[in-house]
């Protein structure tokens, strides 16, 4: 799951550690989210989006291919 924590925290002048404060997480635990290691609960991605004041698509950006089962799997099922 791509993600544009790192962008939307750059427009508004904001570090990690203040976005970690009012979403309720570590530095870590963004710094993972920003370098696409730690993908966040729906909860988390919520909150995240509320901070920005955008909606959760604005933030993130799921990819089927690297992120689930490809189409011809499901058509298979």
């Amino acid at each position: 799951m791509k993600n544009r924590i790192k962008v939307l925290r750059a427009e508004r002048d904001m570090t990690q550690e203040q976005l970690a404060e009012l979403v309720g997480v570590t530095r870590n635990t963004i710094i993972s989210m920003e370098k696409g290691k730690y993908c966040p609960s729906i909860k988390l991605g919520f909150r995240i989006a509320h901070v920005f004041g955008v909606g959760i698509t604005d933030v993130f950006t799921y990819e089927e291919d690297k992120d689930g089962p490809s189409a011809d799997r499901d058509e298979e099922d």
